[in-house]
């Protein structure tokens, strides 16, 4: 018998955003039978600036106060309840030294707490369970703090990895937290061997697809089978992207079309593939509109160096171009054994490049069926089972039933 009455997600990604989002997905699959708040990304006073000098992302009426703070979203099932709340606005401390940062984060947690308290009391909101998605920080000085049963730390990245953002301060908050807490979920093996160092209660649940988003693209690809050769990547290309091997691809194929779906954050990128004429950079789009495009590849690519920070990832991706029957080449980042005989892994440039030929040639019915049940065996709705699992092994969360 569950032991709470609510799950309160302390976010550390936004609700609304240009991409699919493990703790998003999570949190709309877990409204199915849990009532959810998702207390969205803690912005901050430059947030604010910027957002009033034109940064588009920025819920600047919901900020200010100017709209109502809490939105009642539409969960996965018509009866479930899933609210977002936009947080006070707090101070930017990231950058400060140890000492100051530590001083002003009890006023920013001061004014979270105080603010959230009265989002609860008008929910009935009274014995929640706590998740915290990749918050460390937020998440100690929050500890005790909500009346609740238990708390659950959902890590998703190597923390020491993240930038300064978050591993400025990040890092000593995790250890502290990862003690604290009542257990500890990571979105791969590699973390979970990581994190149980300091937290033996450490499970790993992986990240998933919102498959019937993504399937819609195989759909429509069967409707209009794809003619041009168009090798995709999906998400944010950053430090991860080995360069060297999208370069000699890109040199060595010039009859492949190799296109970039989404934010460029690594200038490098776009300096040294820009003058290609067969690499396209397509802006961010809404995830609904993302069909579409993945319906005009070929193959989807995750060509991802292989460091210490990779290790670490088990992507997205690589499930949402499965549902969408894409043949799937990637470097041997990271452990990949679930995928073995689905996807191709290649660890140079040559290696790529002729895995990418060998994918661009496979259209044979069956081994794209085995991609897309694949993908559907790791939806994000299994995976909130298997998190519900981990919820029911925490005694403060679940008290198990006693025979009669």
């Amino acid at each position: 018998m569950k032991q709470f009455d609510s799950i309160i997600c302390i976010a550390q990604t936004a609700w609304k955003g240009n991409f699919q989002k493990a703790a998003v997905q999570l949190m709309t699959e877990l409204s199915a039978r849990h009532r959810v708040l998702y207390v969205d990304y803690p912005y901050t006073l430059k947030d604010l600036a910027q957002g009033l000098t034109g940064r588009p992302d920025m819920p600047i009426q919901e900020m200010v106060r100017l709209r109502n703070p809490l939105v009642r979203e539409t969960p996965k099932q018509p009866e479930g309840e899933l609210y977002v709340w936009t947080p006070p606005v707090i101070l930017p401390i990231n950058w400060l030294s140890d000492g100051l940062h530590d001083q002003l984060l009890g006023w920013n947690t001061s004014r979270l707490i105080h603010s959230l308290r009265n989002v609860m009391r008008q929910l009935n909101m009274q014995r929640p369970l706590i998740i915290n998605t990749y918050n460390p920080v937020l998440g100690v000085p929050l500890l005790g703090k909500l009346n609740e049963c238990a708390t659950i730390y959902y890590c998703f990245d190597e923390i020491t990895t993240a930038g300064d953002w978050m591993s400025r301060h990040g890092k000593r908050y995790e250890d502290i937290f990862l003690q604290r807490v009542d257990a500890v979920v990571t979105t791969s093996e590699t973390l979970r061997q990581d994190k149980s160092a300091l937290q033996p209660e450490t499970y790993c649940v992986k990240n998933g697809a919102n498959f019937e988003l993504f399937n819609q693209a195989r759909q429509l690809a069967q409707e209009q089978p794809p003619t041009n050769p168009i090798v995709g990547y999906l998400g944010s290309a950053d430090n991860r992207i080995n360069i060297d091997l999208m370069e000699y691809c890109a040199r060595t194929m010039p009859d492949v079309t190799f296109q970039f779906i989404g934010e460029v954050h690594e200038p490098e990128l776009t300096k040294r593939l820009a003058d290609f004429p067969n690499v396209t950079f397509v802006p961010p789009r809404q995830p609904a509109d993302l069909p579409p495009l993945l319906a005009r590849l070929r193959v989807g690519i995750i060509p991802f160096v292989c460091n210490r920070h990779t290790y670490t990832i088990y992507p997205l991706k690589i499930n949402e171009y499965l549902a969408a029957g894409l043949p799937v080449v990637s470097t041997p980042f990271s452990i990949l054994d679930d995928f073995a005989g689905i996807i191709e892994l290649a660890d140079t440039p040559e290696n790529f490049a002729q895995a990418l030929r060998r994918a661009l040639a496979d259209t044979d019915s069956k081994r794209i069926q085995q991609r897309v049940d694949m993908a559907q065996r790791n939806s994000w709705e299994h995976r909130a089972r298997e998190f519900e699992e981990v919820i029911q092994r925490i005694p403060k969360a679940w008290r198990q039933e006693q025979p009669a």
